[in-house]
C-alpha cells in the first residue's frame, strides 16, 4: 500500500513537471467505486482548461490545486499510483503499470494531457482508491480528520515524548492511527520501530525517554531516506527490515538476525526479537498471558481425551485449566466404566440362575 513516501514522491513529480501547465484534455474512468460523487462527464468538464497551480499532500492523501475550484483529490488506497509519461515517479510492489504496458493503462482512473503534450495518469488496479472533485479538500474527511503529517508537521522530540507518555496503547497501533500522526502505514511503522529498536507491542506510556527520542529520530530518517531514492523500494538501504518483511516465517532475516511476525495494531508486524524487546514489566505480563493461553490449548486437548475415555458424545466439562482436576476426571471415568462392566456381569449371572 502506498504510504507517505510513495505519495510524496508522486506529489514532487507533479510539482516538478506539471505545475504551471494547463489541462488540455481529461479522461475520467466510468468507475463509480473509485470516481466518487460525480459523473465522468461533469468531472472532465470541470477541470479542462484549468491550470495546475500546486500539488499538495497530507498523510497518504494528495490533491491538485487548480487556478479555480473544484480540485481533484486522491486517496491512494491499496494500489493507487501516479504516472507521468516518460518520467519515473514511484515504484512499489503492488503498482499496476510497467514501462512496456499500454498507455494510458487500462487501470487508469484519471488521465490528463497538458498543454505542452505531457501526459499524466492516476491508476488503480485494485479499486480501493478514491478520486473526488472538492472545493476545499482540507475541510472534509478524510483530510480534515488527520493528525499532524509525519514529514511536515512532526512535533519536536519533547512534545512527542510527552504525548506518548499519555497513551496507554501499543506503539505500533498508535503509529497507524492517522488521527494521531498521518502518513505512517504498515511497512513504514515496522521500519521505524525496527530502526529505533522498539517492540511493536510496547505500551507507548511505558517507553523510556531514550526510546521516545530514538523513535522520533527514526520517523524522520526513514521517511527522508525513502524520499532520497524517490520511494523506489528497490533502492532502500540493504539493512532495512522492509526487504524481508514479506518472506515466510523461518526464512526471514535482516543482518543475519531472525525476523518474527506477530499481530500488532490489527496488522501483521515484522520485528526482530533479539533487538526489539519489551520493557521488563510488560514482558512479564505478556509471558503470563502466553502461558495461560498455552494452558488453555492443552486443557482443550485433554478435555477431548477425557470425553473419549468416558465413552460419551458430548463435551460438557468446564475448562478448569487444572491438571489435577483433569486427571481426577480421567480416573473417575475409568471407575465409572468398571462399575458399569461389573453391573453387566452381575446381570448375566442373575439371568443364568433364573434359567436354571
Amino acid at each position: 500500500m502506498p504510504e507517505l513516501p510513495e505519495v510524496e514522491a508522486a506529489r514532487r513529480a507533479i510539482e516538478e513537471h506539471c505545475v504551471g501547465k494547463r489541462i488540455k484534455r481529461a479522461v475520467v474512468a466510468d468507475d463509480g467505486k473509485v470516481i466518487e460523487g460525480i459523473s465522468r462527464i461533469e468531472f472532465e468538464s470541470s477541470i479542462i482548461g484549468k491550470t495546475i497551480v500546486a500539488a499538495l499532500r497530507k498523510g497518504k492523501n494528495m490533491w491538485l490545486r487548480l487556478d479555480s475550484p473544484p480540485f481533484p483529490s486522491f486517496q491512494f488506497g491499496m494500489a493507487g499510483a501516479v504516472y507521468i509519461k516518460g518520467v519515473a515517479v514511484t515504484k512499489y510492489k503492488r503498482s499496476a503499470v510497467k514501462e512496456e504496458d499500454e498507455w494510458p493503462s487500462k487501470y487508469s482512473k484519471l488521465f490528463l494531457e497538458l498543454d505542452d503534450g505531457l501526459e499524466l495518469s492516476f491508476t488503480d488496479k485494485r479499486r480501493f482508491a478514491r478520486v473526488r472533485l472538492l472545493h476545499d479538500p482540507e475541510s472534509v474527511p478524510p483530510i480534515s480528520q488527520l493528525g499532524p503529517d509525519a514529514l511536515l508537521q512532526l512535533v519536536n522530540v519533547d512534545e512527542f515524548a510527552d504525548s506518548l507518555s499519555k497513551k496507554k496503547t501499543g506503539i505500533k497501533s498508535l503509529l497507524l492511527d492517522q488521527s494521531y500522526i498521518s502518513g505512517i502505514g504498515n511497512w513504514l511503522a515496522d521500519e521505524v520501530l525496527y530502526q529505533a529498536r522498539v517492540h511493536p507491542l510496547q505500551i507507548a506510556a511505558n517507553m523510556s525517554k531514550e526510546s521516545c527520542e530514538s523513535l522520533h529520530r527514526c520517523i524522520k530518517e526513514v521517511i527522508e531516506n525513502a524520499l532520497e531514492v524517490g520511494a523506489d523500494s528497490n533502492q532502500f538501504p540493504n539493512d532495512w527490515i522492509f526487504h524481508s518483511r514479506e518472506k515466510k516465517t523461518g526464512k526471514a532475516y535482516v543482518d543475519g538476525r531472525k525476523i518474527e511476525f506477530i499481530t500488532a495494531g490489527g496488522r501483521t508486524s515484522a520485528f526482530v526479537p533479539e533487538l526489539q524487546k519489551l520493557s521488563r514489566s510488560q514482558s512479564a505480563k505478556i509471558s503470563g498471558e502466553v502461558t495461560s493461553a498455552k494452558m488453555g490449548r492443552k486443557t482443550k486437548r485433554s478435555k477431548k481425551t477425557c470425553v473419549i475415555e468416558q465413552g460419551t458424545d458430548t463435551e460438557d466439562e468446564s475448562d478448569s485449566g487444572n491438571d489435577s482436576d483433569r486427571e481426577g476426571k480421567k480416573v473417575k471415568g475409568k471407575s465409572n466404566r468398571r462399575k458399569h462392566e461389573s453391573s453387566k456381569s452381575h446381570a448375566k449371572k442373575k439371568r443364568k440362575k433364573t434359567l436354571k
